[in-house]
């Protein structure tokens, strides 16, 4: 049976609207008519270079209107876009283009100088995008490969690849996950439905195109005819004027740029009261940021969206004010189960499964249509996440009394401290409602007693002391076992490019303290 792909998808996106805003990056602004033949021009200037449907290209770009470019052109002519992040070293672009097997990279002036560290090594050709000077004299310019407009002819069925995104690998290599078009495809369409987009929505274009979250808003912005308003590199108070300037209705971000946006000098709820929407994922939320984004914002809608590179999504939770800290149930493509922790290295029977409040390990069924089927040359990663048809995120969390799921962390995450079980994410909620605490991570750090003890890493609003953040947890809910044994002031936070805690740093001691 033929399924749509998304050549054809963003064809029906500029038949259905040909006049409508859909791309704004600084000066830039086009129509969806004008920019499908830029794209069309994109599409002639890789197949006439001899790309063919199922190669490869590597894409190391900011959110600039050359990437959203690339990455249609792409979808158009069946080849597969590999992005990967602008502030990658000469090693790690290297191990992407080897593994990858890219014929062609496309490249700006950030990101530059390390892709001519291995070009010294291993020949490929490149295409240079943007302004400034060109690191690699031997590159081709962008403009160059504009020079026919054209309407893109569609090569790709639904089957082809994609994407090929790279996990972000806080445990050694980062694996490759290639997603068909059919599933990239279904993810968007389910994205608008469970975040109740409209027809020409306008969003911010921040999160990065290499992370499952981009990605997801340029499909969805096209389905809907949306306009994408593309935010280079993220500045909290341009940011703040783009959502003003151009009527932003719906965001959708990790929390740390919640936090910045909201802390930003120029930030007030009048500058962004045509935003309706708010949505976020990549990492758990506290309580404390999320009641305040809900005054300031008073949203129609609030989302906690729960998922991944691997499967889309996994759950929704479209009340995520009413219920804090909830992931919620079930997205319309996918099942889930939580299997007991210590039987996670066994098969995905129905004797694992764990009754509600106790914490496991999730799990997701692959017969979703966002999901992949397998990760990109890495056997020893299928075997330990791929298990008789369910995908094991190596997340912790349970479901509540209401069946609801509630995210704890990750299995590696887990503290294990006197023989006791400790989530961090628990603790960091607690603390974050502090008012003192403007942003805090819990890790277990070695102790010859304890095995772990629980340590709070916290960035402070207004000095405060130890004594009074330990008092505060001993009035609470929280059980004694988990209260922190010690609280370290922190400069920063240690954050990946997305926002996710990199809690090894911590551990490792890689932290300034204030």
């Amino acid at each position: 049976m033929s399924m749509l792909d998304l050549g054809r998808t963003f064809l029906q996106a500029v038949e259905r609207c040909p006049h409508h805003l859909a791309i704004v990056d600084g000066p830039l602004r086009y129509t969806y008519e004008d920019w499908s033949k830029i794209v069309g021009a994109l599409e002639y200037d890789l197949l006439q270079q001899g790309l063919k449907k199922g190669d490869r290209v590597l894409s190391i770009l900011q959110n600039r209107f050359e990437a959203a470019t690339l990455h249609w052109a792409c979808q158009i002519a069946g080849i597969t876009i590999v992005p990967i992040n602008w502030r990658a070293k000469a090693d790690e672009i290297d191990f992407y283009l080897t593994n990858s097997q890219s014929k062609l990279v496309f490249y700006e002036q950030a990101s530059g100088a390390e892709l001519f560290e291995v070009l010294k090594h291993q020949m490929i050709p490149s295409i240079y995008c943007g302004h400034g000077e060109k690191t690699i004299a031997s590159s081709r310019l962008f403009a160059d490969t504009i020079t026919q407009l054209q309407t893109p002819t569609p090569f790709a069925v639904a089957s082809d690849c994609s994407v090929m995104l790279y996990t972000s690998g806080t445990t050694g290599k980062p694996k490759g996950v290639p997603r068909t078009q059919s599933a990239e495809r279904a993810a968007g369409i389910a994205h608008i439905a469970q975040n109740q987009y409209r027809s020409y929505e306008v969003t911010l274009g921040v999160m990065p195109l290499y992370h499952t979250m981009g990605v997801r808003t340029l499909l969805a912005l096209c389905l809907g005819n949306g306009a994408y308003i593309a935010l280079p590199k993220w500045h909290a108070p341009t940011a703040v004027d783009l959502i003003a300037q151009e009527k932003v209705s719906h965001l959708y971000l990790v929390p740390t740029l919640y936090h910045d946006l909201i802390h930003a000098p120029n930030f007030s709820s009048e500058k962004v009261k045509t935003t309706k929407k708010l949505g976020f994922a990549g990492a758990p939320m506290h309580d404390a940021l999320l009641l305040e984004l809900n005054e300031l914002f008073q949203p129609e809608l609030f989302v906690n969206h729960y998922g991944s590179s691997e499967i889309y999504t996994f759950t929704i939770n479209q009340r995520a004010v009413e219920k804090p800290g909830s992931a919620g149930r079930a997205g319309l493509n996918e099942r889930i189960r939580v299997v007991a922790l210590d039987e996670a290295s066994k098969k995905a029977t129905g004797e694992d499964l764990v009754q509600s409040g106790v914490e496991g390990q999730i799990i997701c069924d692959l017969y979703s249509d966002e999901a992949f089927s397998g990760y990109w040359e890495r056997p020893d990663a299928n075997q330990k996440s791929l298990r008789d048809g369910w995908y094991f995120t190596g997340d912790t969390g349970y479901f509540d009394d209401e069946g609801e799921l509630f995210v704890t962390g990750r299995v590696d995450d887990m503290i294990i401290s006197g023989g006791e079980n400790i989530s961090p994410v628990e603790i960091e909620s607690l603390l974050s409602l502090h008012p003192a605490v403007d942003e805090v991570a819990v890790a277990g750090i070695k102790d010859e007693r304890l095995g772990q003890k629980v340590v709070a890493f916290i960035h402070l609003k207004e000095l405060v002391l130890p004594e009074v953040l330990d008092q505060y947890c001993k009035e609470s809910e929280l059980l004694n076992f988990k209260r922190p044994r010690e609280y370290v002031f922190v400069k920063e936070i240690p954050k990946s490019p997305v926002g996710k805690i990199l809690r090894r740093k911590l551990v490792a001691g890689e932290y300034e303290v204030s």
